[in-house]
């Protein structure tokens, strides 16, 4: 099974694949929670919201390291 979107797309945001899972898990985790707090179902994983959102640029490795300097 190929990775849709590419990694190529993904690694334009997050150069550093080490990086990019980390980002992707952190915010499948977040999307998890709210999604359980607020009672919303679900369309897709969490992961793939998480992957999609990288794809679409929400997700930038500047905005991952300031996230990270929050915790």
């Amino acid at each position: 099974m190929m990775l849709y979107p590419a990694m190529s797309k993904l690694n334009s945001y997050i150069p550093n694949r080490y990086m990019l899972v980390n980002v992707v898990a952190r915010r499948a985790r977040q999307i998890a929670e709210e999604a359980e707090v607020s009672g919303l179902h679900l369309e897709e994983k969490p992961v793939t919201l998480a992957i999609h959102e990288v794809a679409d640029g929400k997700l930038t490795a500047a905005s991952a390291e300031a996230a990270a300097e929050e915790a």
